[in-house]
């Protein structure tokens, strides 16, 4: 009987922990923060712009009940710390605002190049905000014009951010996704720096965040990535594009697709072959106690254009295509790690290789790694196969006689 009395006490004790909306939020209380924006302010520290989504206007089309006002509206506040500016901005908005769907943290060059890393703790300690977010720098512009931009064909401009960096990825390979969780990675570690994608707003700023922008089949101000922003110690160091940009991803291993463009005989521009997969592998040894990197690379691709007679079912000439196809990817692989070494941050992770490698060693590199990077050799060896001609192998210019 007495035990009974217990367990009969102890289930109704635990009762309330089993109802399903002790910790209930209506969704007519909160404001969804799709994007964030971190721009350095003139008499607080920090200013924020809050990319509010409006749920009713992003549904388009015949029976969604989407309405015809904007997408999005931007609050704007600001503050010493990120969370005195974050939570000023509850002075404006009506709704608790909410990160748990935030896919964008933009912050602006001046922030990257002194505080960056006074936001850092409060992004990652925040349990409401996902880490996996993507962390992008707004280049040449400010982190609010690249939040309050409009887009034509993704009706939340942060999804234009976070899809054209995939795409990117997957057909040019200039950037990469990098979350807050791979910036603090790479900060953290002894032997890697981090680095960041640019975005910029290119046109006329003024016009980008007006609904007229969405009027036009071509707007006048619009989104573009625009290389990669490199970091030491958390400050913004420089910029890295186009090749030397491609370079950096391909080392990361994180490579889909690209373009490579080749010269036969006297054409410069004549071949351009499309990587379809590609492999690296980073080793190190050592040559009387100093470290040497290898950079190995195992791609093959398909040639998308063929603007030159050339007789693409003769094995020997593809032979002699994968061949200049291996020499312009190590060239464009060397390229990005002497822009690298020039502004000494080993954005690679070179250093951890060598940790991994020689551990004992590396405590007699370990204080002085950014001056080693800077002076390391690498070598770089590629194995390129074309595998494909696309739908025809002759190109029209044979039957032109040119």
């Amino acid at each position: 009987m007495k035990k009974g009395l217990i367990i009969v006490t102890i289930l109704f004790m635990l009762t309330p922990l089993l109802s399903a909306c002790w910790n209930q939020k209506e969704l007519t209380d909160l404001a969804f923060v799709m994007a964030l924006g971190i721009d350095k302010g003139k008499d607080k520290k920090f200013k924020l712009s809050f990319q509010l989504v409006n749920p009713g206007n992003v549904s388009t089309g015949q029976g969604s009940g989407g309405g015809q006002g904007l997408p999005i509206a931007v609050y704007r506040s600001t503050g010493d710390t990120i969370t005195e500016a974050a939570r000023n901005a509850t002075k404006k908005v009506s709704r608790r605002l909410y990160y748990a769907h935030t896919n964008v943290v933009v912050i602006s060059e001046k922030i990257a190049k002194t505080d960056l890393l006074y936001i850092l703790d409060a992004l990652d300690r925040d349990p409401e905000f996902r880490t996996t977010t993507e962390m992008v720098i707004a280049r040449g512009c400010t982190a609010e014009e690249i939040v309050t931009t409009l887009t034509i064909l993704d009706r939340l401009p942060v999804n234009k951010i976070t899809k054209q960096l995939k795409a990117s990825q997957a057909m040019l390979g200039e950037n990469m996704s990098v979350t807050i969780d791979d910036y603090l990675s790479a900060l953290v570690s002894k032997g890697k720096q981090p680095f960041l994608n640019g975005y910029s707003l290119i046109g006329i700023k003024s016009k980008a965040k007006k609904a007229e922008n969405l009027q036009k089949t071509t707007t006048d101000a619009f989104l573009s990535s625009d290389g990669l922003a490199i970091f030491h110690d958390g400050k913004l160091l420089g910029w890295v594009d186009n090749n030397k940009a491609r370079g950096i991803v391909w080392i990361q291993n994180k490579l889909k697709s690209t373009d490579i463009v080749i010269p036969w005989k006297e054409e410069k521009r004549a071949l351009v072959v499309a990587p379809i997969r590609s492999k690296t592998n980073i080793s190190v040894h050592f040559v009387n106690q100093k470290p040497v990197i290898n950079i190995a690379i195992n791609s093959e691709g398909w040639i998308s254009e063929a603007n030159t007679v050339i007789d693409l079912n003769n094995p020997v000439i593809i032979g002699k295509i994968d061949k200049l196809v291996e020499k312009e990817i190590s060239r464009q692989i060397l390229d990005s790690v002497q822009a690298a070494q020039k502004l000494k941050s080993d954005i690679f992770g070179f250093g951890d290789k060598v940790h991994i490698t020689n551990p004992v060693l590396w405590k007699k590199f370990q204080g002085n790694w950014d001056e080693e990077f800077a002076s390391l050799k690498v070598n770089v060896t590629t194995d390129f196969y074309v595998r494909r001609e696309g739908i025809r192998t002759l190109p029209f210019w044979s039957s032109m006689g040119k």
